[in-house]
């Protein structure tokens, strides 16, 4: 009896480069999925500190490290989900964080604009940290497919840094 073939369609890509990128500001791009309870802001505030410090960024921690608290500690209160998601990235001299939870925007009119009025009650820190930075911040309808609800903040370089 021969041998069995395997054949696919699926191209193996042996010219992708061995060695990983040299961390640097540009390069970072994190992505983590948190348990919907209080401890997942101290562990976002912990990744986010080594993060930046990896990628030539340790200048942006204060204010960086309050911004992802404050996200995070918010998706968990408001999360109707088991988890939520916050993403770091540095992209075109500014530090975007987007934090995701599972609460989907209330039909109602009344109850849609009381969730929302909470929800900025919850995220003034936030507000203050980022008008120091002068950069800006929001949250909306997620447009994954779960639903639920994106709230975001930018922090540009200038700014954070004298945060």
């Amino acid at each position: 009896m021969s041998p069995a073939v395997t054949v696919s369609a699926c191209p193996v890509a042996d010219d992708l480069p061995r060695e990983p990128a040299d961390p640097s500001p540009d390069t970072l791009t994190y992505s983590l999925t948190l348990p919907s309870d209080f401890t997942s802001p101290g562990v976002a505030r912990a990744v986010t500190r080594s993060v930046l410090y990896r990628h030539g960024l340790a200048e942006l921690t204060d204010a960086a490290v309050q911004t992802v608290a404050e996200l995070v500690g918010c998706a968990c209160r408001f999360s109707g989900s088991a988890d939520v998601y916050v993403s770091l990235r540095h992209r075109e001299g500014a530090l975007r964080i987007v934090s995701y939870d599972g609460h989907p925007r209330h039909s109602h009119p009344r109850l849609a604009e009381h969730c929302e009025a909470r929800r900025r009650a919850e995220l003034r820190v936030l507000a203050c940290v980022v008008r120091v930075c002068e950069g800006e911040w929001g949250f909306g309808d997620a447009r994954e497919p779960g639903g639920g609800t994106r709230m975001w903040a930018v922090l540009p370089r200038a700014g954070a840094r004298g945060y």
